[in-house]
């Protein structure tokens, strides 16, 4: 091998190892709080009711480099919902909505993205929820990445879908502007290691 050829392939080999080429795998920081489930639902055609799923976790594995090849899977706990009024969140947790204490777990994990244009893609994967597992689509925006202030590194994203509730066998008469939920997630991760 001639000189030149040797300080090329050194050059080659300094500039791979100092480039992220690699997906970095993170945590969702679902203990500082810092990822939630938000949902709506309309109230009678008149209004939206809101809430939340206060106990998520999950992992994911992301490269902006490689936006399609980010995995991602998320646990939560139905019994966790919380539409800041307790009656009506005993009565979505019972046997007409959630019924938590038959299915105690929900989940999202993802099969495949698709990047739609800058910062945004398209996330597809399974929803299990209420026993019954569906493919859904989440629009989904990078909103950034960085160290945080205790020597971490951090990446977090935004997105939106929505279910109709009749899909995953939950068929409570709430009226015919009130079967669809809509879905806000916010989800920040602390990268691992």
């Amino acid at each position: 091998m001639n000189v030149n050829r040797l300080i090329g392939f050194l050059m080659l080999f300094v500039v791979a190892m100092s480039s992220p080429i690699f997906a970095a795998d993170y945590v969702v920081d679902s203990k500082g709080m810092h990822a939630s489930i938000n949902f709506r639902i309309k109230h009678l055609g008149y209004s939206w009711l809101t809430g939340r799923f206060n106990h998520i976790e999950g992992t994911f594995s992301y490269d902006e480099n490689n936006v399609e090849a980010t995995k991602i899977s998320i646990e939560i706990d139905p019994a966790s919902i919380d539409s800041n009024h307790a009656e009506r969140d005993k009565h979505l947790r019972d046997s007409d909505f959630l019924h938590v204490k038959k299915y105690p777990d929900a989940r999202f994990v993802s099969t495949r993205v698709e990047s739609t244009g800058a910062g945004t893609a398209t996330l597809y994967g399974d929803l299990t929820l209420h026993g019954i597992t569906r493919e859904i689509q989440i629009q989904v925006t990078a909103v950034g990445g960085g160290p945080d202030p205790w020597g971490g590194y951090r990446q977090g994203f935004t997105g939106t879908t929505k279910i109709l509730l009749k899909d995953f066998g939950i068929d409570f008469d709430l009226g015919p502007a009130s079967t669809e939920v809509e879905f806000d997630l916010n989800i920040e991760g602390i990268r691992k290691g």
